[in-house]
């Protein structure tokens, strides 16, 4: 984002708005972090602000300040059609198609509010006025701290958005160990610290909350994982009759995947999770390296996202979805042994 952009975004957010902040379907906590950080930033400069998610969002993330205020489309249509259609901004975060926000991509792409993209992952998009669009960032919600630095309005970032944001940072970054977590984000989360975000009651409140039934299909997820040792590969199913035996509730799958790719020796780790009310099996991929998951869930599980995680579907059954993985490893034997 240059600084012709800022200077027309400060230009616009000098007089009172009505926006609208949009994550992605399934929002993670990525999502609702930066959605919330940026939602009680502009608040505090008096618009108008409204967060509308696609659909709802694990529960792990609903102790975040002002998840009480978050909209869903696909339960409350009518009033959050009334909000987008309205929005003189409306910004689009952690996605750069609209597409990635299911039910919501007509009335968005119809919309005549002014678009602004804050975003980190690969190929956007050309579809906003103007976009932050960066995939060496760790996380949308380190983009909004720049963003709001951008602004020369760091000194605005309290301790309610410094909580949001170091949660979309914090879970994005796998607790700080991707690959993409720099010196620059522990920088920042640094200073969010300093802003009063509490570190530890965060990991507590987002990691530390399992039920029961989720640790039990933790173990059934353990147990359904096999390895594929030739190509330097790993992979977890979850039946829909799984899924039910131990009453899953969204988000419960989170971070499994990772059990799969801290197997010795594993470069590419895969879960497939059956959704029989989509009609589709989830695919969720991880490696490590150079070794892109992006590229191989573009090529053949109609997905995408970042090098080392990213996310796709397939409409074939759970068996052949895991047939298909398997028969096109030898197409990646290369790259994942060099790695």
């Amino acid at each position: 984002m240059n600084r012709q952009d800022i200077s027309s975004i400060k230009a616009l957010l000098s007089t009172t708005q009505n926006i609208v902040i949009v994550p992605h379907k399934n929002p993670d906590g990525d999502a609702i972090g930066s959605t919330l950080g940026l939602y009680h930033y502009l608040l505090k400069d008096h618009h108008q602000v409204q967060v509308i998610v696609p659909n709802d969002y694990p529960s792990f993330l609903k102790w975040i300040p002002g998840n009480d205020t978050i909209l869903k489309y696909d339960s409350q249509t009518t009033k959050c059609a009334e909000l987008i259609n309205n929005a003189d901004i409306i910004f689009t975060l952690d996605f750069n198609a609209f597409h990635r926000t299911g039910d919501m991509e007509t009335i968005l792409s119809e919309s005549q509010g002014l678009k602004i993209m804050i975003d980190h992952h690969q190929s956007p998009d050309d579809y906003p006025t103007y976009m932050f669009s960066d995939v060496n960032m760790s996380s949308t919600a380190e983009m909004i701290y720049h963003f709001i630095d951008m602004l020369d309005d760091k000194n605005a970032i309290d301790s309610t958005i410094a909580t949001c944001l170091y949660v979309g940072i914090m879970t994005d970054t796998g607790s700080f160990r991707f690959r993409s977590t720099t010196a620059t984000t522990h920088r920042i989360v640094a200073s969010l610290i300093e802003k009063g975000a509490d570190n530890t009651q965060i990991h507590n409140n987002v990691y530390d909350t399992n039920s029961y039934e989720r640790i039990q299909l933790l173990g059934c997820a353990l147990t359904n994982l096999r390895a594929i040792p030739e190509y330097k590969a790993a992979y977890i199913t979850l039946s829909q009759d799984e899924l039910n035996r131990y009453n899953y509730k969204k988000g419960d799958t989170e971070g499994v995947v990772n059990y799969a790719l801290s197997l010795d020796g594993v470069i590419l780790a895969a879960i497939f999770i059956e959704d029989k009310k989509e009609g589709i099996i989830k695919i969720s991929l991880r490696s490590k390296g150079d070794f892109s998951v992006n590229e191989m869930s573009r090529a053949h599980f109609n997905g995408g996202g970042h090098t080392n995680a990213a996310g796709g579907r397939s409409h074939l059954s759970l068996s052949d979805t895991v047939e298909k993985f398997i028969s096109i490893l030898p197409c990646y034997n290369k790259a994942l042994n060099n790695e």
